[in-house]
């Protein structure tokens, strides 16, 4: 069992709905559905089966299809095991962004608030989806603000002329002093390039936004970074 902190239900039915229905029933078989399921998934309306359960099928799909890579040297699809910082638990109609580093890798997801289990938005509130690069764009243009008073968002200072989107993303990434908690996820990557700080070491910077994210087996210590 999985505790998942966020699940892009937007792209998991979307990419479920793409699952030719034999291989469907074999993932079903193979990912252990319960039957009832299985009888419900190769017939229509596909839509009965759980949020859950089309998650699990997805996901053997994805494995079973595409090369699913580590996220230190992502694929099109990415896992990862890491301490995310996440911010925009805030209104349900913003972005969240959760980001880490492990090593030479730093790693940035970005999505939709309404998203994150326990964060609904309200029935009369539109929903804007925030899974494209064009969000992220404007987010490193203009952080929001609520991220400053919620997440001790350390002071960004001055907008300088910006070498590269790489170089904003680890500017955010190191601004960020919310306390980490360890995650395992999946995404999808939108893009990756490198950032030599001041001292010569080069960084990887990688750009996704997750299917989802779950908390991980391992509990941080007091004042683990």
């Amino acid at each position: 069992m999985r505790y998942y902190v966020y699940v892009s239900t937007a792209k998991v039915d979307m990419l479920y709905e793409q699952i030719p229905p034999k291989l469907l029933r074999r993932l079903a078989v193979e990912a252990k559905v319960d039957l009832k399921v299985v009888s419900v998934a190769v017939q229509s309306p596909r839509a009965e089966t759980s949020a859950y359960d089309r998650l699990d099928l997805v996901e053997a799909y994805l494995e079973r299809e595409f090369d699913v890579s580590w996220m230190s040297e992502p694929a099109a699809w990415f896992r990862g095991d890491l301490g995310l910082r996440i911010a925009g638990y805030g209104e349900s109609d913003k972005p969240t962004l959760m980001t880490g580093r492990d090593g030479d890798t730093v790693v940035a997801l970005i999505g939709s608030a309404h998203h994150l289990i326990g964060h609904q938005a309200s029935p009369d509130l539109h929903r804007v989806g925030f899974s494209g690069l064009p969000s992220i764009f404007r987010l490193l243009q203009d952080t929001p603000p609520e991220w400053e008073r919620l997440f001790n968002v350390r002071s960004l200072g001055a907008m300088p002329d910006r070498g590269s989107v790489t170089s904003d993303v680890l500017r955010v990434a190191e601004a960020l002093t919310v306390p980490p908690m360890y995650c395992e996820f999946l995404a999808r990557q939108l893009m990756r390039g490198t950032v030599t700080r001041e001292d010569g070491r080069e960084l990887t910077i990688v750009v996704g936004t997750p299917l989802y994210v779950a908390m991980s087996d391992r509990v941080p210590v007091d004042g683990e970074v």
